[in-house]
Parts: structure tokens; C-alpha cells; sequence
């Protein structure tokens, strides 16, 4: 018995200004293109069962050529596969926020996908023996014991949602809340398999449960999933094929429609604007096949911001031209660098001040972001909490 485990297609995910010919922004064009793709590799598995971990859509209300697409795109895999179980649960990005508001997955319905929206939902295929329980990420909707049922010789858990612990903090999205789940409360030994949705990073949580990992770089901080996806040992996005018969696994990488590119880092301590205009220019050239049409960032780490501001324009709108989209991200010194290397007076320690700059100027920032204008904005927060405990304080007496 095959599964194939799939999740966090995002479809409709829009990013950089940048349009194609029919008008559709070019990211969302690129995100729907791979998970095309995707289904094509599915296809050409025959599964006996699919599983779609949710956040199908970016948005609780995508836009009219992102359904169109997905309506397209599975009716494809079921006339396909039409004797093949597809279920399928909503995520956090999927489940809108009010009980009034229908969910769009339910349209997959149409298709004869087994679609759990609004509760947790136990699909049963008798002739297979396998039951799948499906638990989307609701707000307000009560968790149901994830315990499999009795009298099926494969037994699925298929749940949207974050386990306790695991995901690293910088990997959390914060765009909208998500559940979290205890990792035993999973009872992972007691299923055939645990088909997770929600991390973005193919990864192993208990043995036989895994996050699949999404199809395309489409979280506010894809740098830091190819720093994950390097550390773990992962190539890239896909889907997981599994045996529920014999636990035989295998991921199966589907290639980005854009290529990411995270170029080597610059230390800019000591350097002037030319020199980091040099470096940067050496990296770009050493790109194969060039950085057109590409998603590119270079961190340029200890640059004062004086540094920054001379850093060649015309050099930089030609990489911006060429590439998709082209990012500068300019992290100034450390103060607290700084003071142990003796710039500050002797004995002096690090002010809250100081720590918090030090801790926005070096966080990996998402696409589009501006560093200056980011730090900025938090020492501004932290001033008004400083204003605001002030006030609060009672006046002195006499």
C-alpha cells in the first residue's frame, strides 16, 4: 500500500512586483507551474493513496486564477488515478478566521476528494483496510484523541499543525496562528504513518511521521529554509512516498520553477564602498548561469551604515534589472563587537539599547525587507514600551 504525502502548496503565494505576460505575478506563476510538476511526478508514481497535509492556498480567499489552476490541476490527478483515495485537510492558511465563512477547499469535493475543512474527519476504504483520520487546523475546533481506529491494516494520521518543540523559532511563520501539538499526544508507534503539513522542511518528527516540507520557497523567510534544507541533508522541496506495508520510504525532489540563490557572504569590517562593490561583483560573476531571472541575496555582514549608503547604484539597479529579484541584505557592526574590540569606554556593559539593536541587526530578514528601516522601527517600539513603563510608575510622594 503506497502513500504519497504531499503539503503547503501555498497556490496563489504572491512576492516581488514582478508580472508575466498575462498579468499574474510572476512568483505565484512560478509556485503554480511547480506544483504542475509535482503532480506530474505523483502521477507517474501510482500511489494507491494521497494525502494533502494543507495550506492547499496561501490565502483563505486566493485569487480566481489560483483556484482555477488547482480545480485543473487535481482533476487531473484524479482522472489520472481514478481508483486512488485523495484526502485532504485545511490549514492554517486555508480555515478562515469566522465561522460565517465558507472554506474554498470544499470545491475539491467536486472532484470526489475527500476533504476534512471544518472538523476532524475519519475516511474509511474497506476494500484497501485503511482508515484515515484527518484533522485540519480550525480555530476553536476541538482536537480529537489522535488514536487510530480499530479494523484496518493501515492506518493514517493525516494533521495541519506545528509539533511542540521541533521547528526552530526563526522558522515559525508569524503571518497567522497555527496549532500546536504535543509530540507524544501524536502516538506516532500506534499508525501506519503520520502525514504532517505546516513545516516547510522535509523532516523525520518520531519515527514513520514526517513533514513533508512545502513544494516551492513560499514563507516569509525562504533563506532560512535553504540554510535548514542544507544542515539536515534534504534536496530541496518535494513529496514523500511511503509503504504502509513495509515502512519503505523515499523522497522525491520536485525542482523550484526559480532557482534560489544565496551567495557567499561578505565580511565588510575594515572595507570601503568600493571594496564591497568589488566583492559583490566577484560573486555575481561567479554565479553559473548567470543571476537573470533569479531570486539572489548577498548579506554583507559588519557595514556601517555610511558604507552601505556609498555602495555603487548603478552596479545595483543592473543586478536588480537582471535578476528577478536582487538582495542587498546590509547588517551593521555589532555594538557589542564593537565595545570588546574597545570602542567603548572601559568596563562599560551592554545596555538593553544596545542588545536589542545588536539582535534586529543581525535577523535574517525576508525578501523586500529594508534593514535600516526594520531596526529603525523596533528601537522606536522599544522607546514607546521605555515611555510607557515611565508612565505607569506611581508619582512620588512630598
Amino acid at each position: 500500500m503506497r502513500l504519497v504525502h504531499l503539503a503547503d502548496l501555498h497556490l496563489g503565494f504572491r512576492q516581488y512586483q514582478r508580472l508575466t505576460p498575462a498579468g499574474i505575478n510572476q512568483r505565484e506563476a512560478d509556485v503554480a507551474a511547480t506544483f504542475g510538476r509535482a503532480i506530474d511526478q505523483v502521477i507517474a508514481s501510482r500511489p494507491e493513496v494521497v494525502v494533502v497535509g494543507g495550506d492547499v492556498f496561501h490565502a483563505v480567499r486566493p485569487s480566481n486564477p489560483a483556484i482555477l489552476h488547482a480545480f485543473r490541476t487535481f482533476a487531473r490527478l484524479r482522472d489520472a488515478l481514478p481508483d486512488t483515495p485523495v484526502v485532504m485537510v485545511a490549514g492554517n492558511h486555508d480555515a478562515p478566521r469566522t465561522a460565517d465563512t465558507g472554506c474554498i477547499l470544499r470545491l475539491f469535493r467536486e472532484l470526489g476528494i475527500h476533504v476534512a475543512d471544518a472538523r476532524p474527519e475519519l475516511f474509511t476504504f474497506p476494500s484497501r483496510s485503511l482508515a484515515v483520520l484527518a484533522v485540519p487546523d480550525v480555530p476553536g475546533v476541538e482536537r480529537p484523541p489522535l488514536v487510530p481506529p480499530d479494523g484496518y491494516a493501515h492506518r493514517v494520521l493525516l494533521l495541519h499543525g506545528e509539533v511542540a518543540g521541533l521547528i526552530p523559532a526563526g522558522a515559525r511563520p508569524a503571518e497567522r496562528a497555527v496549532t500546536e501539538i504535543p509530540a507524544g499526544a501524536l502516538h506516532a508507534a500506534a499508525w501506519s504513518y503520520v502525514a504532517l503539513g505546516h513545516y516547510h522542511v522535509c523532516r523525520e518528527v518520531a519515527p514513520g511521521a514526517w513533514y513533508s516540507g512545502s513544494l516551492d520557497y513560499t514563507s516569509s523567510n525562504p533563506w532560512g529554509e535553504l540554510q535548514e534544507e542544507r544542515a539536515a541533508g534534504v534536496p530541496g522541496k518535494g513529496f514523500i512516498e511511503r509503504d504502509l506495508a513495509t515502512g519503505a520510504h523515499r523522497f522525491h525532489p520536485v525542482a523550484p520553477s526559480r532557482p534560489l540563490l544565496d551567495l557567499e557572504p561578505i565580511d565588510a569590517a575594515g572595507m570601503a564602498a568600493a571594496d564591497v562593490d568589488r566583492a559583490i561583483r566577484a560573486r555575481v560573476e561567479l554565479v553559473p548561469g548567470g543571476i537573470d531571472e533569479r531570486v539572489v541575496r548577498v548579506t554583507v555582514r559588519n557595514i556601517p551604515r555610511a558604507v552601505a549608503r556609498e555602495l555603487d547604484p548603478v552596479a545595483l539597479r543592473d543586478y536588480r534589472r537582471r535578476a528577478l529579484h536582487f538582495q542587498v541584505d546590509a547588517r551593521r557592526p555589532d555594538p557589542a563587537v564593537r565595545r570588546r574590540a574597545g570602542d567603548a569606554a572601559p568596563g562599560r556593559r551592554a545596555t538593553l539599547t544596545d542588545l536589542v539593536h545588536a539582535a534586529l541587526a543581525a535577523r535574517t530578514l525576508p525578501p523586500g525587507v529594508e534593514r535600516d528601516a526594520f531596526v529603525g522601527q523596533g528601537m522606536r517600539y522599544l522607546e514607546q514600551a521605555g515611555e510607557a513603563a515611565v508612565a505607569s510608575l506611581p508619582a512620588a510622594e512630598g
